[in-house]
């Protein structure tokens, strides 16, 4: 009698495990902020400075690791790029210059690259033909699950002991528990366990699979897409507006407003909480629905809690601000992703999801370093969510616009004039 219980679920939890760690250790920036800033006599822009070029190293490096994937293999990425964020972070606790929290922070966000979407995606294709919007889910939940413990456990432990402290003790998850399961669970395949994938075997997996491992293709074919630009500005947009804005700012202006440490803690993790149910019920719901309606549906609502937080001047509204953009914050990566791999099914998976996430960290990094440049001149961030809201309404545009993909194993219009000539 067959188990009932797949090793593509051991797959799907170790990377969750890893995401938790790694992503949350990222995530938890902004609590680290004003200390620096005391510490180092650095201001705002120059702290968001850090942030924004760890965010372009970051990007930069999603292409070229989605190629090392495809030839190295995931589990080998994400067991390296684990190690390399402990190590770094267990190095920032000597920092004693801004010039090294520059370096360290360049060596976290290589790392970060690795240990990302990119290696999570791929993971998913070889290991689910079914489910893998569920899949998909639950990998972007660990995004979540990092937000609600790492962040809000750094505040409050920056708050009873120091910076230092807490950093140490990240380093520690990081090389002590998480770098050793990963590389002893992780798989790459399937055919390692002697097993086939959820969902079996499907006519076009062979050929694709050919394809993720090197065969030549061409980039600029990519580039003429218009699903690629369509789906790649959105995604910038994306990055903009949360990593980039609100994970990097979102605790300093709530300082700036006079809620205590009490009330912004309360506000990253119920974020952080309806983070997870966003991220999960878009991983359940695409599967069953339209991922590019689903996308077109978060990015408004996305503008719609922005505007909330222009007017947030009391706890309730940040609250209220928090539920709302938790349930579409990370939710659009896993219809991005789905959407990616059914548009682009017979290219490079790891190099597709890769210029997906360098777009990203594009927009990442900008929206870290302009709303930082915008408050050292004006004293607010009024002018960086009102540039927010302009440009969401952009991206659900763009992704109305995306034609309907096609299904597994089905052919593309292009494709299908490609077999009758």
């Amino acid at each position: 009698m067959k188990s009932k219980f797949h090793y593509a679920w051991i797959i799907v939890f170790v990377t969750f495990l890893s995401f938790l760690a790694v992503q949350g250790g990222r995530l938890a920036f902004g609590a680290f902020v004003e200390p620096w800033e005391r510490d180092f006599s650095m201001d705002r822009e120059t702290t968001s400075l850090i942030s924004t070029l760890s965010f372009v190293i970051y990007g930069i490096s999603q292409p070229i690791i989605g190629r090392l994937i495809d030839k190295l293999g995931a589990r080998f990425i994400l067991s390296i790029s684990t190690c390399l964020v402990g190590l770094s972070f267990l190095l920032m606790t000597f920092v004693t210059q801004p010039w090294q929290l520059f370096v360290l922070y360049a060596f976290v966000s290589i790392g970060v690259g690795g240990a990302s979407n990119v290696a999570g995606t791929v993971l998913v294709m070889n290991w689910f033909n079914k489910k893998r919007g569920l899949a998909l889910g639950i990998l972007e939940a660990g995004f979540g699950f990092g937000q609600m413990l790492i962040v809000p456990g750094s505040l409050f432990l920056i708050h009873f002991f120091d910076w230092r402290i807490t950093i140490f003790l990240t380093s520690l998850l990081l090389l002590v528990i998480v770098f050793p399961v990963v590389l002893l669970f992780i798989r790459n395949h399937p055919s390692e366990k002697g097993m086939a994938p959820i969902g079996g075997f499907i006519k076009e997996e062979v050929p694709q699979q050919e394809n993720q491992n090197g065969v030549q293709f061409s980039i600029w074919e990519v580039l003429r897409k218009r699903q690629f630009w369509f789906l790649i500005l959105p995604f910038a947009i994306c990055g903009f507006t949360t990593t980039g804005l609100i994970d990097t700012h979102l605790i300093p202006y709530s300082h700036n407003h006079g809620f205590s440490t009490t009330v912004t803690s309360a506000a990253v993790s119920l974020l952080a909480a309806f983070n997870i149910i966003g991220i999960l019920c878009s991983g359940v719901i695409i599967d069953y629905w339209s991922s590019r309606k689903l996308l077109v549906f978060l990015y408004f609502t996305r503008a719609l809690s922005i505007v909330i937080l222009l007017y947030s001047q009391n706890p309730m509204l940040l609250l209220i601000f928090a539920g709302l953009f938790g349930l579409v914050d990370f939710a659009t990566v896993a219809p991005t992703q789905l959407l990616a791999t059914q548009y682009f099914k017979h290219y490079s998976i790891g190099f597709i999801v890769g210029c997906l996430s360098l777009g990203h960290q594009i927009g990442s990094a900008l929206g870290a370093y302009v709303p930082g440049l915008l408050f050292s001149e004006f004293g607010n961030y009024d002018m960086a969510f009102y540039l927010s809201v302009i440009i969401l309404v952009g991206a659900a545009i763009m992704n109305l616009l995306l034609p309907k993909p096609p299904l597994v194993g089905e052919a593309t219009t292009e494709e299908a004039v490609e077999l009758q000539s």
